[in-house]
């Protein structure tokens, strides 16, 4: 059954989600079907996500939900985890990671606010290993006033990512960016309506080659 089917099947704890989203999940969390992975997702709410992602990704998983409200505490099951703190506090996400380890997966569904989101992903992102991915949805809130969001505010995550497709691309730049972290250990950025994907890699090799004969 895939993530789709589960969500429309479901009969268990509510699950919130836009429905375009399903495909993009499919396409770069399969990878990690019943592998023993940490998965991480803010924003517990009703409870329903997190029992959907211990489905798809087998009992092998540890999935960590994190909330600032103490009633997700509630949602807790063998194999789901839910810690009650602050996304964008830098001490309490080590003390999850003291816990559990660097997570495989983010899911940031969190507060939405881009301040937040952004200090989630600086402390956590250099800490996860090669191949890991860290995913932004609702990213629909970076262009809402309330949340941080406008179309030319440098600060909101939908502007940050932009300026990484740059630094990604930053040993091609003529000595104009400086390769930095994004450079070095991002294997790619993918862009959808509302969401935005970091999967972590190292490209080591960076030259062309021809083969074959004349």
């Amino acid at each position: 059954m895939n993530l789709w089917q589960d969500f429309l099947t479901n009969d268990q704890k509510i699950i919130h989600k836009w429905v375009h989203y399903f495909p993009i999940y499919e396409r770069h969390f399969s990878f990690w079907r019943n592998k023993s992975i940490t998965f991480m997702e803010f924003g517990v709410s009703k409870g329903g996500s997190l029992q959907m992602w211990q489905r798809f990704f087998g009992p092998m998983a540890n999935i960590v939900g994190i909330d600032i409200d103490p009633q997700c505490k509630a949602h807790e099951s063998p194999g789901i985890f839910v810690r009650i703190g602050d996304q964008s506090d830098h001490g309490f996400l080590q003390s999850i990671i003291n816990e559990f380890g660097a997570p495989d997966i983010v899911l940031d569904d969190g507060s939405h606010m881009m301040e937040h989101i952004a200090r989630s992903f600086q402390y956590l992102y250099p800490l996860m290993h090669r191949n890991a991915i860290y995913m932004v949805e609702d990213l629909h809130t970076a262009y809402f006033e309330e949340y941080g969001g406008g179309i030319e505010k440098p600060s909101t995550f939908i502007n940050f990512a932009k300026h990484c497709v740059d630094r990604l691309n930053a040993d091609h730049s003529r000595g104009k960016l400086i390769p930095d972290l994004i450079t070095r250990q991002t294997f790619g950025i993918s862009f959808y309506d509302s969401i935005v994907c970091f999967e972590k890699g190292e490209v080591r090799w960076k030259y062309t080659l021809m083969t074959g004969k004349t």
